[in-house]
C-alpha cells in the first residue's frame, strides 16, 4: 500500500530524500512542535521568484507593472489553494484539534500556506532546480492562460483611467450604511460620476472591499452603454 506522504510526492512529481521536510510541510502550527511556518516564509519567496522569471520570459514586452499584476494574480491565495486542492493537500495536513473541528483542512489560507511550506522543502531537499520544475509543472496551465494585464487592474483603478480618458471628473465614493455587528460588518458603498449623473452601489465586508464593488458596477453601466452606442 502506498503511504499517503508518497502519493503525494507522486502527484508533485518529486521524491523528498528527508521525509522528515515533507512531514514539516504538512504540519500546521496548531499542531504544535516542529511546523511549516519557517518552510511557508521560504517557499513564498522562491515561489515569487520562479513566476515572475517565468512571467519575465513569456512577457518579453510587458511593464514592470504588468508583471506584478501577473504575478499577483497567480500567486495569490485563492489561486495556491485551488492548485492545493488538486494536489488534495488537505487530506495530508496535521492539524490541532480545533482547526480539524473547525474544518482547516478545506481552508484557504491554511492550503496555500502549506502549498508555499511544500516548495521551501523540496527547495531545501532538491535544491533550487528541482523546486523551479515543480512549481512550474504546477502553474503550467495557469501560465499559460492569463488575462489580459489590463483586466488584473482592480476596478477603482480601471473606472478611474476610463473617466480620465474621456476627461471626466472622477469618481466619488460615499459609506451609506454599516450593517451587522462589528465582528460582522457589511458596508454600503456609492460610486457616483457627477459628470454623468451616474450611480452605483457595492457592499462587501470592507469599506475597501465595497468601494471596488460600486467601482465594478459602476464600469458594468458604462461598459455597456458603450457596447450599445457602438451597435
Amino acid at each position: 500500500m502506498i503511504a499517503p506522504a508518497d502519493r503525494l510526492a507522486r502527484s508533485l512529481d518529486y521524491e523528498f530524500r528527508d521525509p522528515g521536510l515533507l512531514q514539516a510541510a504538512l504540519t500546521h502550527r496548531s499542531a504544535g512542535g516542529r511546523n511549516n511556518e519557517r518552510l511557508e516564509f521560504l517557499g513564498d519567496a522562491v515561489l515569487g521568484f520562479v513566476i515572475a522569471q517565468a512571467l519575465y520570459e513569456a512577457f518579453p514586452e510587458a511593464r514592470e507593472g504588468e508583471l506584478s499584476r501577473l504575478r499577483a494574480s497567480l500567486v495569490k491565495g485563492e489561486s495556491l489553494a485551488d492548485i492545493a486542492r488538486g494536489l488534495e493537500l488537505g487530506q495530508y495536513l496535521k492539524l490541532g484539534s480545533g482547526e480539524l473541528k473547525s474544518g482547516g483542512h478545506r481552508r484557504d489560507s491554511i492550503l496555500a500556506d502549506a502549498l508555499e511550506a511544500v516548495f521551501g522543502a523540496i527547495l531545501l531537499d532538491g535544491g533550487f532546480e528541482a523546486c523551479s520544475a515543480c512549481i512550474r509543472r504546477l502553474f503550467d496551465d495557469r501560465l499559460h492562460h492569463l488575462p489580459a494585464a489590463a483586466q488584473l487592474k482592480d476596478p477603482k483603478t480601471r473606472l478611474q483611467e476610463y473617466l480620465q480618458a474621456r476627461k471626466l471628473e472622477l469618481p466619488a465614493y460615499e459609506v451609506l450604511d454599516v450593517r451587522g455587528k462589528s465582528h460582522q460588518q457589511r458596508f454600503v458603498v456609492e460610486c457616483r460620476v457627477p459628470a454623468l449623473d451616474r450611480a452605483s452601489r457595492g457592499e462587501d465586508r470592507s469599506r475597501r472591499r465595497a468601494e471596488q464593488a460600486a467601482a465594478r458596477a459602476m464600469l458594468a453601466e458604462l461598459e455597456g452603454d458603450d457596447a450599445k452606442n457602438s451597435e
